[in-house]
């Protein structure tokens, strides 16, 4: 375990802390009002070389970091970067440890909790078959700002393959119906072999290095402007929890070559060209793997409806919402009444004319 003395912020107007306010590059005083900025990083966003991180030797676990509160001196564990000491509310920032990855860039709340509030209302209302009641919920749920953290990847990849060229062609075909004998052009293909190599290079492949919130959900919340991150800086996080990594890069990398391996798929069956491909085998090699460790900003919300806990996410910059939601039983019923009774209608129409 780690005991840490957290980086903090102090209000130079009241001394109170300071918080960072989301869309701007200023710290924000929730007590005065007092704003100052953020201090500007003192380098630019780094790539790391994977090679070079698997030559390095691992712990087995990073313990969680011990928090000593500057504030009220409180000792707290935790897994977070960032968070607000329970017992005084001072936020706290977490310094690197040298046991684990520390975060290279971020990229900083655009989203106010009022817009992220609004966000979520709109998303309510357009939900069908949603209780009306759900449209209330934004009057009592909770909206936490967290920072998740996430991989990115970049790498130049070299691929052979092996498949088939399919080209249509068309033959007349005769047919008898009805005592009648016709014709009629059918389309066949034929197969050709089909072999190659295609050349691609990938930058900032993004994989969610945390198991907290499914991955679906985190990747329905794309996309995310990454040309608009910066140099990690404790300012930005500073107000908000920001979750600690627990998927490695090593595991990270290999849900990374997931997604490079749909992007190549698709340019074999380019390469392959024809009217129809199949693909058999693809081998590939990948060169000059980078990563780093970026936070994205997500306010997360959840509330109670029936007695049964909900979650909603809310992307941090653009506002997209991704979440959970009750059904109203009632609605679903009547929308198939409704649509058994026009069903009704028109056979009736049909059966009388």
């Amino acid at each position: 375990m780690t005991s840490l003395t957290p980086t903090t912020h102090p209000c130079a107007g009241c001394g109170a802390s300071v918080r960072y306010a989301p869309g701007t590059a200023l710290l924000r005083c929730p007590y005065c009002g007092h704003e100052q900025p953020v201090a500007a990083p003192d380098r630019q966003v780094r790539e790391h070389s994977y090679d070079a991180f698997l030559a390095k030797p691992r712990v087995q676990a990073i313990a969680p970091n011990q928090f000593t509160c500057p504030g009220c001196g409180a000792r707290t564990e935790s897994d977070a970067i960032s968070k607000d000491c329970q017992f005084c509310g001072t936020a706290l920032v977490a310094g690197s440890t040298g046991d684990e990855i520390a975060p290279e860039a971020v990229l900083p709340f655009a989203l106010e909790k009022p817009a992220a509030r609004e966000a979520l209302s709109t998303w309510t209302r357009s939900r069908w078959f949603a209780p009306n009641r759900l449209k209330k919920v934004t009057e009592a749920e909770s909206l936490k700002s967290t920072y998740l953290p996430h991989w990115t990847f970049d790498a130049a990849t070299y691929s052979r393959y092996s498949g088939q060229r399919g080209e249509h062609y068309w033959v007349t075909e005769t047919y008898t119906e009805n005592g009648q004998t016709n014709t009629r052009q059918v389309r066949k293909t034929r197969w050709y072999p089909a072999g190659g190599s295609v050349s691609r290079s990938f930058d900032d492949v993004l994989v969610p290095a945390t198991g907290q919130v499914p991955k679906e959900r985190l990747d329905a919340l794309a996309p995310w402007p990454l040309e608009r991150v910066t140099a990690f800086q404790a300012g930005f996080v500073a107000g908000h929890h920001s979750l600690r990594y627990d998927t490695g890069p090593e595991a990270g990398l290999e849900t990374a070559k997931g997604t490079m391996a749909e992007v190549i798929a698709a340019d074999c069956k380019r390469d392959i060209g024809g009217d129809e491909q199949r693909l058999h085998e693809v081998d590939t090699r990948y060169a000059d793997v980078t990563f780093k460790l970026v936070l994205l900003p997500v306010w997360i919300g959840s509330y109670l409806y029936g007695g049964k806990p909900y979650q909603v996410l809310i992307n941090g910059v653009g506002g997209e919402v991704q979440g959970d939601r009750p059904y109203s039983a009632v609605k679903i019923v009547l929308t198939v009444m409704a649509a058994v009774a026009l069903v009704s209608c028109l056979v009736w129409l049909f059966v009388t004319r």
